[in-house]
């Protein structure tokens, strides 16, 4: 006898993926993303003929864009395909789940190899068809096409804006606010900029004023002591000078100049000296590069001094038991030693520590423990170019450096023993990470 009792079809698991771009109107007690999914939950129990239940997860992103697939709950969504435990992804239309054609052959991957279905209730297809598949394709390179044809506009306008002069967005620079979408001079702040531009004409040297601005508690738009890399990108900015900038070409601005053309020029003329002649200015202010650091066998401190020969200048480190009269035939040596050559022993040690394995690694656990945001290949290429980068520093930074990195140099028979500060490094690739000068608008 044969039975009636038709079988009852197999269970699918269905998991509901929302997202929106802006986290405009997510605050509301009913918003996009609640729209989405009371749409894709009805849509999934009119399928329950076919076995369609839905999962009790929620999978929502809101405020994240669609060209990219570092989103937390969709992330969250891919581990539960792949650990089994979906076999339908329900989304209101495609492009809440990617807006772009190649990101979204990445997730079909994944659905393909899980046998999990992608279903958009509104374009009514579904990926298990080839002909499914094929107007998926279609639709993803429509949407990727118009993303793109949208960004060109906003860049456009953007580009169309800066040649106006218009205020278009972006970190508000020292000197400024931002009232009805226009730059307006902040009296204070502009006080501020007009000392930092005309004391560094007055003493030439970025090092030395950076130190100065230090020492009087001066400090950027968002609280934090002056460094020198965002002197050097405030005294490269043109805003400052009356100008907008895009792309590089300087446009007369809508906002009011806080400096003068012919402060901006010294300024600038200043700057286009190398380095090297920059650091001539200020060597006399610059102390000796191991000044009470340097340690003779006996404990005595190693002074710097020099002597001078026609035009020549011999730098030295001596004694202090020496320049006392306190040396015996017993004390050990040496007690005079050619300052370059000690100098440069000293910093082939910290190159020898830079080139330990384990460094990198300790300092980028020490810079995201500050929350600072680098990759392990940037750490990497800051110790790498560590050579580079001294030879360019003027006197008084490399001094610097040498502080923070040097506990003790002590000069023996049988060599130089250096004790570092292995706690330094951070410090210093930090210093090694600090952006390039460049014209800011």
């Amino acid at each position: 006898m044969r039975s009636n009792v038709s079988k009852l079809p197999a269970r699918k698991r269905c998991a509901v993926y929302t997202r929106k771009s802006s986290e405009e109107g997510l605050d509301m007690a009913f918003n996009s993303l609640d729209a989405q999914r009371e749409a894709c939950e009805a849509y999934i129990l009119s399928q329950k003929a076919e076995g369609w239940v839905l999962v009790k997860d929620h999978y929502d992103d809101g405020g994240i864009s669609g060209g990219t697939l570092n989103r937390p709950d969709l992330q969250r969504l891919l581990g539960d395909i792949e650990a089994g435990l979906i076999d339908v992804v329900v989304v209101y239309k495609i492009d809440r789940l990617s807006r772009s054609l190649m990101d979204f052959s990445q997730l079909v991957e994944v659905f393909e190899r899980n046998d999990v279905t992608f279903v958009s209730i509104t374009q009514s297809f579904n990926t298990t068809t080839s002909m499914g598949r094929l107007t998926l394709n279609i639709l993803l390179s429509f949407a990727q096409f118009e993303r793109e044809v949208t960004g060109e506009r906003i860049r456009d306008k953007i580009a169309a804006s800066r040649k106006k002069g218009m205020w278009m967005g972006g970190t508000v620079p020292l000197g400024y606010d931002v009232k009805d979408r226009k730059l307006v001079v902040n009296d204070d702040e502009a006080a501020t900029v007009r000392h930092i531009f005309t004391r560094f004409v007055d003493l030439g040297s970025a090092t030395v004023l950076t130190r100065e601005l230090r020492q009087g508690a001066i400090r950027n738009k968002q609280g934090r002591v002056i460094d020198k890399g965002f002197l050097y990108r405030l005294l490269n900015n043109r805003v400052y000078i009356g100008n907008a900038i895009h792309k590089g070409t300087a446009y007369p601005g809508e906002h009011d100049a806080i400096i003068s053309q012919d402060l901006w020029d010294r300024v600038h003329a200043i700057m286009e000296e190398s380095p090297r002649a920059r650091a001539a200015n200020t060597r006399a202010q610059t102390p000796a590069l191991l000044k009470g650091l340097l340690f003779s066998a006996s404990g005595a401190a190693m002074t710097p001094t020099h002597t001078k020969k026609g035009s020549r200048l011999y730098r030295y480190y001596v004694s202090m038991d020496v320049l006392r009269n306190r040396v015996g035939e017993t004390d050990p040596g040496p007690h005079r030693l050619p300052a370059g050559m000690v100098e440069e022993a000293v910093v082939g040690e910290i190159r020898a520590l830079l080139r330990t394995p384990d460094i990198a690694a300790q300092a980028l656990q020490s810079l995201n423990r500050e929350n600072v945001e680098i990759e392990e290949a940037e750490v990497l290429a800051a110790i790498t170019g560590f050579d580079d980068l001294w030879h360019g520093l003027f006197p008084a930074e490399q001094a610097r450096i040498i502080q923070l990195l040097v506990k003790r140099a002590t000069i023996t028979e049988a060599g130089l023993v250096v004790d570092l500060r292995t706690d330094g490094i951070t410090g210093l690739i930090r210093e090694m990470l600090t952006p390039k000068p460049k014209e800011t608008a």
